[in-house]
């Protein structure tokens, strides 16, 4: 032991033997200015290593990147065993490359504390959202509850971290029946909603309530036309590094043999021919496979927002001329302005309704003044007029699924049997994001006036 000039010890040396996790006793020791310090210390080196050492496995000092790799090689297991979906799976995967990873990969299992995954889930919600944010904090969370059950650490430290809470999403909307009208006119007269073989694919999912991808993976033999039925067991998905699959549906509940009203079994019966095989899709692609739900969706958004006007298509041809005149390509300027990539195709197509502003934003881009360039301010005042098809621009597929759940609600139908319709186990799911807010009930004032029909109230 070290001395000072004085002969007084320098420092104290504690020591102690532990019997680690292989078995085996090793000494331990620890040093500090006083007795008591050095005392202290080991005891915390007692302490940190007992926790440690808790499981062979798996242990606090390993990094989180080890302990995510562990949770995702079980969760591939169970994708393998069909208790899990393998598009969740991918969606994980992408939480986990472009999140999760890069913010607590390289921390050690026990730094991640609530305060740290509180801190690290806030900036996730901030720069990408609050669903993604939530995609993040299940993952932690299932990873961290393995932690717990190897014996790493002893408490769940995501349990405890605040609720990511977002905006409230807007009330269903559902399309009223002039909107379902006009939307059929729409897509009946747009060459390429005809083209992408959009107006049965919508009569069909208004006829049934199926998800987009549940309707792509009907095959015709599932479908009935004699009994006006359809059998719905599958949906296709896109997958990274496999490309399209169809899988099972969600659920069990995601099974089910729906009736057809008489318009939708008409619209399949024009589309099926003598030498049309059983086992192809009902709904092919231009070479007879399944289509991809993705490019399926766009097809439909952009036929949702037809040209209005030729004064909208000719606004949108000098936008574009403006923009190749500069050398940009539509994902650079989409990029510099923090657009969707998708918003300026419509624009330079003209099927969307342009304001000032919106213009304006896009023409700075070019180094253009709008409000100092007459002809283009005349074209803009032109195209801004309202079109009949604008009431269609806010439709999306799931507005379609909306409508049919809002008819049968409306037709008496319960909520159990809307579920079952729709392919859902939870009926609160159905009552709260798929059921359009109908006016108060007129019977009411009918009942409370003779619930208190007592002359002095009036």
């Amino acid at each position: 032991m070290k001395t000072t000039k004085n002969g007084k010890p320098a420092k104290h040396l504690a020591h102690a033997r532990f019997r680690d996790h292989d078995g085996k006793v090793r000494a331990v020791t620890a040093t500090g200015t006083t007795k008591t310090a050095a005392r202290t210390t080991l005891l915390l080196k007692l302490q940190n290593r007992a926790k440690t050492n808790h499981s062979g496995d798996l242990t606090a000092a390993h990094k989180v990147n080890h302990l995510l790799d562990l949770w995702e090689r079980r969760f591939e297991g169970l994708v393998a065993d069909g208790t899990r979906s393998p598009t969740s799976l991918a969606t994980y995967r992408r939480a986990l490359t472009n999140h999760v990873r890069p913010a607590i990969g390289e921390l050690h299992i026990g730094e991640a504390t609530t305060q740290r995954l509180d801190t690290v889930l806030t900036n996730i919600k901030h720069h990408a959202g609050a669903p993604t944010a939530r995609t993040c904090r299940a993952v932690i969370s299932g990873a961290m509850k393995l932690a717990v059950r190897y014996g790493a650490i002893t408490i769940n430290p995501a349990r405890e971290v605040d609720a990511i809470e977002a905006k409230p999403k807007k009330p269903p909307r559902a399309l009223t029946t002039e909107e379902v009208t006009l939307l059929n006119r729409s897509l009946t007269a747009d060459e390429h909603a005809v083209l992408a073989d959009l107006p049965d694919l919508v009569t069909f999912m208004l006829g049934t309530g199926v998800r987009i991808g549940e309707a792509l993976a009907v095959l015709w033999n599932q479908v009935d036309l004699e009994a006006g039925t359809v059998e719905i067991t599958h949906t296709i998905a896109r997958l990274p590094g496999e490309g399209l699959i169809r899988k099972t549906t969600k659920s069990r509940t995601g099974e089910r043999v729906l009736s057809l009203p008489t318009w939708a079994a008409t619209s399949l019966r024009a589309r099926r021919t003598a030498d049309i095989r059983p086992a192809t899709p009902v709904f092919p692609d231009a070479i007879g496979g399944f289509r991809d739900p993705s490019n399926t969706r766009h097809s439909l958004r952009t036929a949702l927002s037809p040209v209005a006007s030729n004064a909208r298509r000719e606004l949108g041809q000098t936008i574009r001329a403006l923009r190749r005149q500069n050398r940009l390509s539509r994902k650079q300027v989409a990029q510099t302005l923090g657009w969707p990539q998708t918003r300026l195709e419509l624009i330079e197509t003209g099927r969307i309704k342009p304001n000032h502003q919106l213009v304006s934003s896009l023409t700075k881009t070019y180094n253009i003044d709008l409000d100092n360039t007459p002809d283009l301010l005349a074209q803009l005042k032109e195209a801004a007029l309202p079109a009949e098809s604008d009431k269609l621009a806010w439709i999306r597929c799931h507005a379609l699924r909306k409508t049919t759940a809002t008819a049968l609600d409306r037709a008496g139908h319960t909520a159990r049997q809307i579920a079952d319709q729709l392919g859902q186990a939870k009926v609160s799911i159905t009552q709260d994001t798929y059921l359009a807010r109908q006016p108060a009930n007129p019977a009411a004032a009918q009942a409370l006036e003779h619930a208190f029909d007592d002359p002095h109230l009036v």
